[in-house]
């Protein structure tokens, strides 16, 4: 089946890093610190969905408006849609982001404002399989479906 898989989460929640343990050889990556500007995503997007190609949005994404620009075409596409939300307190995502080089590390105002207007993924906005993500104290994934 083919996936259009969406990450929701804050900076530091450890996305990136989920994307590559998991999904790096099957689904091909989206995201916006190496896109640059929305018109080069749409445009690997729209690659995505014509050609029939899984892919994962690995951008913030923390709310329904804006994740309704992946929903609304997955669904045209009759892509299946998975919601990954990476559930994690402010103050590990913090600290994991203050661990990052210099162009990587965003500033600790602009995590606790994505933190601050975060809302977990719902059935409700289209996804066919919602999961969250959590990381233990080994620093390990651990995954639920919800």
């Amino acid at each position: 089946m083919i996936e259009a898989v969406i990450f929701t989460g804050v900076q530091g929640s450890g996305k990136t890093t989920f994307y590559k343990e998991n999904f790096f050889t099957t689904h091909l990556r989206i995201s916006l610190d190496l896109l640059r500007t929305r018109h080069r995503e749409s445009k690997f997007l729209t690659t995505c969905f014509e050609t029939k190609t899984s892919f994962v949005v690995d951008n913030t994404n923390i709310d329904p408006q804006q994740r309704l620009r992946y929903i609304q075409p997955a669904i045209k596409y009759r892509f299946r849609l998975i919601s990954y939300f990476f559930d994690c307190k402010l103050d590990d995502a913090l600290l994991r982001n203050s661990r990052r080089t210099a162009k990587e590390n965003i500033p600790a105002g602009g995590v606790i404002a994505t933190y601050r207007k975060l809302v977990v993924p719902k059935f409700e906005e289209g996804f066919d399989e919602l999961y969250r993500v959590t990381i233990n104290e080994n620093s390990l994934f651990s995954v639920e479906k919800t």
